[in-house]
C-alpha cells in the first residue's frame, strides 16, 4: 500500500449498488416498526408498484444502473451529494453547517501563547503545515482495520468555497476541471468586528510565515479592524440566506467591478479565521457562536473556518457540501496533536516579517445594504429561536461500556431510545450517519435506528411489570440488532439513499427516459414517516475536541451530536425554540435512561 494521500482512490472497491427487491425489502421492513397496519399496507401497495416489471421504478434504476458503470463515475452517488447538498434551498447556516469545539489542553494549544493572535497563528501555521502536506501527497491515507480510506474529500479542505445558484448550488474548489492541481493561493481570509482582510500566509518565496510573523499579521488585521463594520456593510450576512436569494445578490454584487476583485480574494482564499472579540460565557455559550456566531464576521460558504475567541478558546465551523465530520476530525487531530514550532519547521517556515495584510472591501448601493441589514437581522432571530443544551456524563464512555459488554454507539442510541420514550411517550423516526469511507469516493450511509428490537427494549424499561432478566435480554438483543444493522450500512446495504437517488434520477431525466408519473413510493406513509426525524444523531471521536454540534433538521427534531471516548460522553443538543421544553425534558431523561441502563447491564 503507497503512502501518498490519494494512491489508493482507484483501488478501493466501489459502493455496491443494491438490487431494486433488496432496497424495497429493507425499506419496508425499516420503515415498519414506526407504522400503523394501514399505513404498512398503504406503503406495502407503494412498493408493489415500484417493483411493476413494467413499471417507472425499474427504469429508473436501469438508468442509475448504467450510470454505474460509465467511465470515469467513480461511485452511483456522485450525482446524489451535489443533489442532496447543493440541491437544498433554505439556508446553510445552522441548518447544514457543522462545528468542533477544540480542547484547550492540545499539543498545539500548550505550544503557543494564550493569547487570541498567538493561539491563532498556532492554528494558521498547521493548517498551512497541511495543506502543503497535502499539495505533495504526504498526508498518508487513514486507515480502519488495516484497509486504507478514501481521502478524495480532503481536496475541499483549502480554497473551496460555495457559490449560491438559483436552481442549484455550485462549488469553487482546487483539483477540478477549472482549476487542475492543488490550490495556488497564498492567503487566507480574515474577519474581525465584521472587517475583512486578506493575510498572506506563504511569502514571495514560496516559504510559509513563521507563527510569530503570522501573530504580528494578526495584531495589524486587530488594529485595522477596530471599528466594527456597520450591520448593513458586513457582507458575510448574506452567506445566511436561502440560496436562491443569496444568489440574486451575488449576482447584484458582481454587477460592481470592485466587487468582482473581493469575492476572488475571498473564494480563492486557502479558508477563513474568524476573530471575536468576546470570550464566551461558557461551554454551551462556546458551542452556540461556532454554530452560528455574529453572522457578519463569517462565511459561511467557505469549506473551513477557523474561529478563536477572546481568551484563545476555539474551534471550526465546517460547509459540508464536501467534507463529512470524519475527514474534519482526521485534519484537526493532525493540526491539534503537534506543537506550532514543529509544524512551522515541518513546512519550512522562515521568518520574513510581518506578512501582507489588506482589508477586502465591498462597494454597497443602498439596495444591497438594505438586503445585508436585513439578512443580518433575521439570521440572528433566527438563530436566537435555536434552542440549544450541552450535556456531559463524566464518568462514563467507551470503556465503561465495553466492561458492561455492550457496544458503546448500542448504549448510547438505546439510551436515546429510552429518554425520548420517557420524555415524549413515544418512538419516532431516528436518523444516525454511518461513515462509508473504505469506498471509492464513499461518505456516509443513512441508518434508521428504530427496529422491532429496540422497540421492545423500550417497551420492556417502561413496563413496571416486566422483571429485570427480561429487560436485560431485550438490551442484549436490541444492542446486538443495532450493531448488525451499522454493519448493514458500512457495507453499503441500507435502502434510503438508493430510493432517494432514483427520485433525484426522474427529477432530473424523467422527460427523457420517460418516466413522469408520480411515484407512490414517495408519498407513502413508511417513506414520510421513516424520514421525519425526531432524532437526528451523529458521533465524533476525537481526543482533541470536546464538543461536536449541528442544527435541528426539522420542527420536532432534536439534533444529538456526540463525543463519545473512554472516559466521557459529551452532547449537544438543538431544537426550535417552540419544542425546548421537549428537548430538556429529554435531556433529564437522558441522564436518567444511562443510569438504568448502565445499573441493568451491570447484573449480568
Amino acid at each position: 500500500m503507497s503512502d501518498r494521500t490519494f494512491a489508493a482512490e482507484d483501488h478501493l472497491p466501489r459502493v455496491p449498488l443494491p438490487t431494486l427487491e433488496d432496497s424495497a425489502e429493507r425499506f419496508l421492513r425499516w420503515s415498519a416498526p414506526l407504522l400503523t397496519d394501514d399505513e404498512l399496507a398503504t406503503t406495502e401497495a407503494a412498493v408493489d408498484d415500484l417493483l411493476r416489471a413494467d413499471g417507472q421504478g425499474r427504469v429508473l434504476h436501469e438508468a442509475l444502473r448504467e450510470y454505474d458503470a460509465t467511465p470515469g463515475v467513480g461511485s452511483w452517488l456522485d450525482l446524489f451529494w451535489p443533489s442532496r447538498y447543493l440541491g437544498r434551498r433554505d439556508r446553510i447556516a445552522l441548518n447544514a453547517n457543522f462545528f468542533f469545539l477544540f480542547r484547550d489542553d492540545t499539543v498545539l494549544a500548550a505550544s503557543t501563547g494564550a493569547t487570541q493572535v498567538e493561539r491563532a497563528a498556532g492554528i494558521i501555521a498547521a493548517a498551512v503545515d497541511y495543506k502543503l502536506a497535502l499539495d505533495e501527497e504526504a498526508i498518508p491515507p487513514v486507515t480502519q482495520r488495516g484497509q486504507q480510506l478514501s481521502m478524495w474529500q480532503n481536496k475541499f479542505l483549502f480554497s473551496e468555497t460555495r457559490i449560491p445558484g438559483v436552481e442549484q448550488d455550485s462549488v469553487r474548489a482546487p483539483y477540478s476541471d477549472e482549476q487542475p492541481g492543488p490550490s495556488a493561493a497564498r492567503h487566507i481570509a480574515v474577519f474581525h468586528r465584521g472587517n475583512l482582510f486578506r493575510v498572506d500566509v506563504i511569502g514571495p518565496e514560496g516559504a510559509p510565515y513563521t507563527p510569530e510573523d503570522l501573530a504580528d499579521g494578526l495584531r495589524a488585521v486587530q488594529r485595522a479592524g477596530e471599528q466594527r463594520v456597520p450591520a448593513d456593510a458586513a457582507v458575510g450576512h448574506l452567506t445566511t440566506k436561502a440560496r436562491a436569494e443569496w444568489a440574486a445578490d451575488r449576482a447584484a454584487l458582481l454587477a460592481e467591478p470592485a466587487n468582482v476583485a473581493a469575492l476572488e480574494e475571498l473564494e480563492t482564499a486557502l479558508f477563513c479565521v474568524c476573530l471575536e472579540d468576546f470570550a464566551p460565557r461558557d461551554v454551551q455559550h462556546a458551542c452556540d457562536q461556532l454554530l452560528h456566531g455574529d453572522s457578519g464576521n463569517r462565511w459561511f460558504d467557505k469549506s473551513v473556518s477557523f474561529i478563536v475567541f477572546a481568551d484563545g478558546q476555539a474551534g471550526i465551523n465546517v460547509e459540508h457540501c464536501g467534507l463529512d465530520g470524519t475527514t474534519i476530525l482526521s485534519f484537526v487531530d493532525t493540526l491539534l496533536e503537534t506543537s506550532a514550532a514543529e509544524h512551522a519547521a515541518r513546512s519550512g517556515a522562515q521568518r520574513q516579517g510581518a506578512p501582507a495584510v489588506a482589508p477586502i472591501e465591498f462597494v454597497l448601493d443602498d439596495a444591497l445594504r438594505a438586503a445585508i441589514g436585513a439578512a443580518g437581522a433575521d439570521f440572528a432571530a433566527y438563530a436566537a429561536a435555536n434552542a440549544t443544551l450541552t450535556v456531559s456524563f463524566d464518568s462514563f464512555g467507551t470503556a465503561r461500556a465495553k466492561e458492561l459488554k455492550i457496544s458503546p454507539d448500542a448504549f448510547a442510541q438505546l439510551s436515546y431510545q429510552l429518554a425520548h420514550r420517557r420524555s415524549k411517550g413515544l418512538t419516532g423516526a431516528t436518523y444516525e450517519s454511518i461513515a462509508t469511507r473504505q469506498y471509492r469516493n464513499g461518505r456516509t450511509e443513512a441508518m434508521r435506528v428504530v427496529t422491532p428490537e429496540l422497540i421492545a427494549f423500550v417497551d420492556a424499561m417502561v413496563d413496571p411489570e416486566v422483571d429485570a432478566a427480561a429487560k436485560l435480554a431485550a438490551a442484549r438483543t436490541a444492542a446486538a440488532t443495532h450493531v448488525e444493522r451499522a454493519k448493514q450500512c458500512q457495507s453499503g446495504a441500507a435502502p434510503e439513499q438508493h430510493l432517494w437517488e432514483l427520485q433525484w434520477i426522474q427529477r432530473r431525466r424523467g422527460a427523457e427516459l420517460g418516466a413522469t408519473e408520480a411515484l407512490p413510493l414517495y408519498d407513502s406513509p413508511g417513506w414520510t414517516i421513516m424520514r421525519d426525524d425526531y432524532l437526528s444523531t451523529s458521533s465524533a471521536p476525537s481526543v482533541n475536541i470536546t464538543f461536536f454540534g449541528f442544527g435541528s433538521t426539522s420542527p420536532t427534531c432534536i439534533g444529538v451530536a456526540y463525543v463519545l471516548l473512554p472516559d466521557r460522553w459529551n452532547l449537544y443538543l438543538a431544537t426550535p425554540e417552540p419544542v425546548a421544553d421537549q428537548m430538556h425534558a429529554f435531556a433529564g431523561h437522558l441522564r436518567t435512561a444511562v443510569a438504568d441502563l448502565e445499573a441493568l447491564l451491570a447484573q449480568d
